[in-house]
Order: C-alpha cells, then sequence, then structure tokens
C-alpha cells in the first residue's frame, strides 16, 4: 500500500508531538512493507487563495504540482495536525485549498459533481489540550468534520477514520509510548 503522511503541524522551530505520531505511524508502515511517503505542509511555501477566480484558475504555485502527484501515487492519506481554535491551522487549510482544486480532486460536469479521489482512503490524527472526549461530544468536533465531510469526503475519499488524541500537555512518558504503539499499529495495517 502507498501511504502519504502529510504533517500539518505549522511550527517548523523543532520537533513536536504531532511530529512524534506521524513518525510512529510511518515506522509502522515501513515495517509491514507499505510504502510511505511524506510532506511537511510547514516547509511549503503556502500562499492562501484570496478569489473564486484564484480556486478556479489553472494558476498554482510550484509545490501544488507535486503534492498532487503524490495523492495520486497514495492509497491512503494520513493527516496529522494539531487543534488550533477548533480547528486545522491555518496554513493546513490554504494548503488543502491550493492543492484540492476543480479538475483535481473534484469536477462539475452536466451531470453533477464528479469525486475524483474515489479509492483512496484517509485517517486524521489530531491532537488537542483538551479531552478528546469534551472535543468530540461537546463541540461536535466541528473543526474535523470541515476536512473530513467538505474536503477530503467531497472529493471521493472513503472511509476516513480519525484519531483524536486529547490532553497532550502535559503527558506521562507511559501514555506517550502506548499512543505511539497504538499509531505504529494503525501504520502496520494500513487504516
Amino acid at each position: 500500500m502507498n501511504i502519504l503522511i502529510l504533517q500539518g503541524h505549522p511550527d517548523t522551530s523543532g520537533p513536536h508531538f504531532c511530529h512524534a505520531v506521524a513518525e510512529a505511524y510511518a515506522e509502522g508502515a515501513t515495517e509491514a512493507g507499505h510504502q510511505v511517503r511524506e510532506i511537511r505542509i510547514a516547509e511549503t511555501p503556502v500562499t492562501p487563495l484570496r478569489s473564486k477566480e484564484e480556486f478556479e484558475s489553472g494558476d498554482t504555485p510550484d509545490y501544488v504540482d507535486d503534492a498532487q502527484s503524490a495523492i495520486q501515487w497514495a492509497d491512503h492519506i494520513v493527516v496529522v495536525f494539531p487543534l488550533w481554535l477548533g480547528g486545522m491551522p491555518a496554513v493546513v487549510k490554504a494548503w488543502f485549498e491550493q492543492v484540492f482544486r476543480y479538475g483535481f480532486a473534484m469536477d462539475v460536469t452536466d451531470k453533477g459533481w464528479v469525486r475524483k479521489l474515489k479509492g483512496k482512503s484517509a485517517r486524521l490524527v489530531v491532537t488537542m489540550g483538551m479531552p478528546a472526549m469534551f472535543y468530540r461530544w461537546y463541540f461536535g468536533q466541528h473543526g474535523t468534520k470541515v476536512l473530513q465531510r467538505s474536503v477530503m469526503g467531497f472529493s471521493g475519499v472513503k472511509p476516513i477514520r480519525q484519531s483524536l488524541i486529547g490532553r497532550v500537555d502535559p503527558m506521562s512518558e507511559a501514555r506517550a509510548k502506548k499512543i505511539f504503539a497504538e499509531m505504529a499499529e494503525l501504520g502496520r495495517q494500513g487504516l
């Protein structure tokens, strides 16, 4: 299986918990014989879209072609990011806006929407300070639903599973090891 990991932690100043989670997933996947590639979104010169015309035009930043090729290559896409203000960091949203353009991820014909990423699956791995259950039940996990339903799901990606990891700071070493083991197992299974 070809697995693409989209590392969405926006801070490039050093490794963070999101990086360790993605690394554990990648190690498990590689051990099981899966092919793994990674895109570190924060290291990409992401520019936000500012108009409908920009979104619908064929003019894209240089990194978009490589990102789209990596997504086409992938059977399974893993998106890792910290929850910021209830949703994905702005750079992650801007990256998806640039990469998931008309003609690549979806298209419109006389018969309606064409979902161009059918046959791919995904996992969203979201870290947060609050308890994951609180985010899921009290807030309705609206920040992950945007990516799950309106972006990836709308493009035909399914199933889309989630790993919500709450109370990351502070975290005991024993709990971190347990989470890394769980991520490695998900990587081995390609889930």
